[in-house]
């Protein structure tokens, strides 16, 4: 009785999240901004997310010209979506109306090499992959193992040789990539204007000022304090209410 009353209630939250959806889009289109995203919190309130909701909740925002809000759910859209080009495109757009120009290090060797390429799925991607890759291999180990023809038997240890090598491959992707997204943890300034001191606490000497839609990482914590690096690799610490993190 009781995982009847569990199913009654997911599908009854997702059929109200489809609905606030679709009602919010609508809102959207008639150029009703501040309803729309009403509409698309209430989807989130259900724990309903999604790469496609939050680009139309950045999109909203960005209409109504709140650039930290939008910067913010379009950095959440690409959290589920890393290569989404709509979204790294209208990103690039809300950037643009920063205040602070922060220069990115370009990262460079190997290391840059092996982001790109366990970049280019989400670790969840690479699992799948892994899953398929798997069954694959089981596929050919039968054929190998049931086959009676000798050029089967060597096509198949071939291909089960290759599948291995696959599986390792995309199973250590997955691992760097999740680990990558367990260690990254960006943040956006929300304060229209925010300090970055040298310590945390308020008598230490400021280092610089950041307005708001700024990118920080998270490095450190400690009580109403965070330790954030920039893009450009500089440190310092910004109050915890300044910002809010992506991830």
């Amino acid at each position: 009785m009781k995982n009847i009353f569990y199913i009654l209630l997911l599908t009854t939250q997702v059929f109200f999240a489809q609905n606030g959806f679709e009602e919010g889009n609508a809102l959207y289109k008639a150029g009703k901004y501040e309803q729309a995203i009403d509409a698309y919190a209430g989807v989130l309130k259900t724990n309903q997310h999604s790469s496609e909701l939050y680009f139309n909740l950045g999109n909203c925002y960005y209409k109504l010209n709140k650039v930290a809000p939008a910067i913010y759910s379009y950095e959440k859209a690409l959290v589920l979506s890393p290569n989404d080009r709509e979204v790294l495109n209208n990103l690039k757009f809300a950037q643009k109306r920063t205040i602070d120009e922060v220069k990115v290090i370009p990262k460079v060797g190997f290391g840059k090499l092996l982001r790109d390429f366990t970049g280019i799925y989400h670790y969840n991607t690479w699992a799948w992959i892994a899953v398929v890759s798997a069954i694959s291999f089981l596929l050919v180990f039968l054929g190998y193992y049931f086959s009676e023809t000798t050029v089967i038997k060597r096509v198949s240890f071939f291909v089960m040789f290759a599948l291995i090598f696959v599986i390792l491959i995309v199973i250590s992707s997955a691992i760097f990539e999740k680990t990558h997204y367990d260690n990254e943890k960006p943040a956006i300034v929300f304060d229209e204007i925010t300090e970055i001191r040298s310590e945390p606490q308020k008598g230490s000497s400021v280092i610089f000022m950041l307005h708001e839609g700024a990118k920080v990482y998270v490095e450190e914590k400690v009580t109403g304090w965070k330790k954030v690096q920039l893009t450009d690799g500089t440190e310092g610490w910004i109050a915890s209410d300044a910002i809010r993190e992506v991830k």
